[in-house]
This record gives C-alpha cells, sequence and structure tokens, in this order.
C-alpha cells in the first residue's frame, strides 16, 4: 500500500516531515518531487495518482496552487471510478501568500470554490481536513484501517 504525497511543489519542503514519520513507521510513499525531474516521470508520477491507495493533497497557502487544485478534482474523479476504497485526502489553506497580486486573488477564488464543491460532495472516501496535522494523523489511520483490511482478505473464502 503506497500514500501518493502530492499537492504543493516546487521549492516546498511539506513532504519532509511526512516522509520521515513514514519511514520510521515502515509506510511506502511515493514523492513526485525530485531535484532531476524529467518528462519521462510524468508517466510515473500519474501512475501512482491512477493507482496509490491514498492521496494526499494539500494546497499551502506558500503556492498559487493552480495545478494542484486542478490535480485535487481529476484524482477524486479517478479514486471514485476506478476503486471505491482508494481515499483521498484534501487539505487546502484559506490564503495564498505569492506575490503577484492577481495570481493570489486568483488563487483564493479557487481555494474557496474547491473547499465548498468537495464539502457537498459526500463520497465517503474523499476527505477535507484543516491543516498539515490532521492529514498526516488520518493518513495513519486508514493505512492502519486498509492494511487490517487487506490482512483480513487473506483469509476470506
Amino acid at each position: 500500500m503506497t500514500i501518493g504525497l502530492f499537492g504543493t511543489c516546487g521549492g516546498s519542503t511539506w513532504r519532509d516531515k511526512f516522509m520521515s514519520q513514514y519511514d520510521k513507521a515502515g509506510i511506502d510513499y511515493f514523492n513526485p518531487q525530485k531535484d532531476d525531474w524529467k518528462p519521462e516521470d510524468a508517466e510515473i508520477e500519474a501512475d501512482h495518482l491512477a493507482n496509490d491507495e491514498i492521496i494526499l493533497f494539500p494546497v499551502l497557502e506558500e503556492t498559487s496552487g493552480l495545478g494542484s487544485l486542478g490535480e485535487v478534482g481529476f484524482s477524486i474523479l479517478q479514486s471514485i471510478r476506478l476503486d471505491e476504497n482508494r481515499n483521498v485526502i484534501v487539505m487546502i489553506d484559506k490564503n495564498c501568500t505569492v506575490e503577484d497580486e492577481a495570481v493570489r486573488n486568483e488563487s483564493i477564488r479557487m481555494r474557496a470554490l474547491i473547499k465548498a464543491h468537495l464539502k457537498k460532495l459526500k463520497y465517503p472516501n474523499v476527505f477535507l481536513v484543516q491543516n498539515q496535522i490532521d492529514m498526516y494523523e488520518l493518513s495513519r489511520k486508514i493505512h492502519a484501517i486498509e492494511t487490517l483490511r487487506e490482512n483480513l482478505d487473506k483469509y476470506r473464502l
């Protein structure tokens, strides 16, 4: 079982804390943010986005998040269509701190719209959390439940 660490990229370091804790717990994860990213990595990333059992999507205030916000909708549709047992955890900061005022204002508008739409969806495997701590804790709980489910499946007739 793999946790996909999608969402805010660029120079963001939010993944470091998650990866450190997942490493300690022996949890597999996929980090799409690479220093030496090449176009051929896009296919690997797309495979993880379509197949990882747990997908994290934080959209932090340090980025405009336009790409991440678009991926949120795509990932939710993929997760529901491909496997009802996949889980998507979304966290969207209300504010955006990028310098360009027009981009910042558009990002804040899109963040509010995406959050409002997510709250209306009510899919059982899509979660909207308030902060990174909640995102991490929920990812660990879902991972534990899904691991237990996989282990139980070994014994089913």
